[in-house]
């Protein structure tokens, strides 16, 4: 039996169109689709102060080491000149230790033994003369009391008048010195941890990349932990991209693969410098109708310097291998 005109030419169609979306499915395994995209660093503030200076617009591409923005300093360099002075104070205090006891110190240190021992002898005195009016019932037993008391006393500052000359003459003590070093290193600690803060409130970009925000105002009370400035890192985007679960095991990091940008003539030679391990479902941009539940591997190509001035978010396709 002959087939019909009609009936040829529907089948002629049909294998037309079969062999039209065959092309398209391999076409679509052939790419990789995705976005630009940049890295993003946030800069944080680590103390709760008012914005006085913004020298760089957003926009702008800035170098590492840039002031970004300045927060108001006057109450820290404060701060910092208090700890200064503590650890002034405290290497003082050792460098004293240290040099031990001055000649005039040493002299007067011996003026006061000899002054305290003569008191001594006084008051033995006295106290002896009392002793024997109280035994002849010619004065009160406070009397001697009294004179007892002063001996004891005057006994106790020639004690204490020679153990400051021992000091003196034999020099400080180890534990003393021990003690010194360790206020000084404390004042030291303290004083770093200052000057840490002041720094901070000077906000400089951490390498290079685009300005991309500043979430606070000039004249601004910033909070504790709050971003105050968003850098793109990096001179070029890259493009991040979804591969194909058959064409992963074909693609490692380091590879060289073209990237196509939407609005853009040029091909660029892209590296791959990150690609998943673990597989994720394909996203709403990569679904086609005949692979919907397909598995796809998240994949980071980094483009030339040459795609620097391609922002971020623009549509790109990579061409795999």
């Amino acid at each position: 039996m002959h087939e019909s005109h009609s009936g040829r030419m529907t089948r002629i169609l049909l294998l037309a169109l079969m062999s039209t979306l065959s092309a398209c499915s391999d076409s679509e395994t052939n790419v990789a689709l995705g976005t630009l995209e940049r890295d993003r660093v946030a800069h944080t503030a680590t103390v709760n102060e008012v914005i006085t200076e913004t020298p760089v617009k957003q926009g702008a591409y800035v170098k590492k080491g840039t002031v970004l923005l300045r927060m108001d300093d006057r109450q820290q360099n404060a701060k910092v000149d208090k700890a200064r002075a503590e650890v002034a104070h405290a290497r003082a205090q050792l460098d004293k230790l240290l040099a031990g006891a001055r000649e005039e110190e040493v002299a007067a240190a011996r003026a006061n033994v000899a002054g305290a021992r003569a008191e001594l002898l006084e008051t033995e005195k006295v106290y002896a003369r009392d002793k024997d009016l109280v035994e002849r019932g010619a004065t009160s037993q406070s009397q001697l009391d009294l004179a007892m008391a002063k001996r004891d006393a005057a006994k106790a500052s020639l004690e204490s008048a020679q153990e400051k000359l021992r000091e003196l003459e034999n020099g400080s003590r180890e534990e003393d010195l021990r003690m010194a070093r360790s206020g000084l290193d404390a004042a030291k600690a303290a004083l770093a941890s200052e000057e840490k803060l002041l720094a901070d409130l000077t906000i400089r970009a951490s390498q290079d990349g685009v300005l991309d925000n500043l979430p606070w105002n000039l004249g601004e009370r910033v909070t504790i932990g709050s971003p105050v400035a968003i850098l793109l890192a990096g001179d070029a985007p890259y493009a991040r991209v979804y591969i194909p679960e058959p064409r992963r095991v074909s693609i490692t990091e380091g590879d060289s693969l073209k990237v196509s940008v939407d609005g853009v003539d040029e091909v660029f030679d892209g590296t791959v410098r990150w690609i998943s391990s673990e597989p994720a479902f394909t996203p709403y941009y990569g679904l086609t109708r005949e692979n919907r539940s397909r598995l796809m591997y998240l994949a980071e190509v980094q483009l030339p310097s040459s795609a620097a001035r391609l922002p971020s978010g623009v549509p790109a396709q990579v061409h795999l291998p």
